[in-house]
């Protein structure tokens, strides 16, 4: 484990920041990550940031004064996604790496523009989903690792619910542009894959928006009423460079199913992955043959056991520090984008897309953890 810390500051701090601080500072029994070194909170809204300051007993600052603290070399961007990558070029003007909440940017020009500036100003961008990094997900990858399933020959990816308007305090911004169920929830399930499979080679899509306004049911904007201007059920197929294809659906617009997050097909055994959106969860296995039962693979990889949103921040600041390469990077995040974009244009224009951003699977968490954890 590190000795070393970095400053860190958090621009946003609506819903999600109350999860990355509380894995940072170690509530919920969870141990917390001592490399990263909270300088300070800052938000548009400056009694946002004031009062989850107070919440977890920090410094609210501005934003311009967060980007000029000389204390603070990682800035971690939990704005909306539309603001993303305005955001994240300001940050890295001021010197500051970047890791940014999901998706990296809204559109894949975006995304490239963002990661251009900070290979010309050397500064480094990560950013969300980490789950893949959760001790469930590393667990998978480690079955997949070891061959036991034979080649990769398919799978299914589902995300499917009736929306956020149930439970979110503001959720039009899930179906304003830069929202929907592939920009929103699509990189947890994109991220894993990659993570387990690799590179993404073409996207085929269909996609529908069949309701144009849609109330809200979560107070306090109860019967206020939303437009709609991304598509909200999507289906499509991704082909992976190594040959598997993957089923995909993505909704706002289900009420209910009975499809597990994520599955694998080998040749010679399937596999049931967890939902990428948790870090933790049961690892299934079944080999071929009919006499063959689906087992439980023991989960002996670290961040398993709570929400540790921020394993990422972490591994990055630690990437940092001691000068290696750090796993949900920018790369990683590009070509997701690239992939989730392809959804819509594969849709629109009915072909199939080929994904041109390379990026390579990111090592095990294993191999940098030292004491078991980062």
């Amino acid at each position: 484990m590190t000795t070393k810390r970095l400053g860190i500051g958090f621009i946003g701090t609506g819903n999600i920041s109350s999860a990355y601080l509380r894995a940072i500072t170690g509530h919920e029994s969870m141990a917390g990550f001592p490399v990263l070194d909270i300088k300070g909170l800052a938000d548009m809204r400056p009694e946002a940031s004031q009062a989850r300051a107070a919440e977890f007993g920090l410094a609210s600052m501005s934003i311009d004064e967060m980007l000029a603290s000389p204390d603070i070399g990682l800035i971690v961007n939990l704005t909306i996604p539309r603001a993303h990558v305005e955001v994240g070029l300001k940050c890295l003007a001021a010197g500051k790496h970047v890791y940014s909440e999901k998706p990296l940017g809204i559109t894949y020009a975006e995304g490239r523009k963002l990661l251009d500036a900070a290979n010309k100003a050397g500064l480094r961008i990560g950013s969300a989903p980490d789950t893949f990094l959760g001790g469930s997900h590393q667990q998978a990858r480690a079955v997949v690792d070891s061959g036991v399933l034979g080649q990769i020959v398919g799978g299914t990816a589902y995300f499917q619910c009736p929306g956020h308007e149930s439970w979110h305090p503001d959720p039009a911004f899930y179906y304003d542009i830069g929202g929907g169920p592939v920009l929103d929830m699509g990189p947890y399930y994109i991220t894993d894959l990659v993570n387990l499979l690799g590179p993404v080679a073409r996207v085929s899509a269909m996609a529908s928006r069949l309701r144009l306004t849609r109330p809200v049911t979560s107070e306090p904007k109860k019967g206020q009423m939303m437009d709609v201007k991304v598509d909200t059920h999507v289906t499509g197929s991704l082909g992976f460079a190594n040959g598997a294809i993957v089923q995909v659906g993505l909704s706002f617009d289900v009420p209910a199913h009975k499809h597990v997050p994520l599955e694998l097909y080998g040749t010679e055994a399937s596999l049931i992955v967890p939902d990428p959106n948790f870090f933790g969860g049961d690892v299934e296995i079944r080999k071929r043959g009919r006499e063959e039962t689906w087992t439980n693979v023991p989960v002996t990889q670290p961040y398993a056991g709570g929400n540790y949103r921020s394993l990422g921040v972490a591994d990055m600041a630690t990437g940092i520090v001691e000068n290696r390469p750090h796993r949900a990077n920018g790369d990683l995040a590009l070509h997701v984008l690239e992939v989730m974009e392809a959804f819509d244009i594969a849709s629109r224009e009915g072909r199939t897309i080929d994904i041109k951003t390379p990026v390579a699977r990111p090592e095990p968490l294993a191999t940098s953890l030292k004491d078991g954890r980062i």
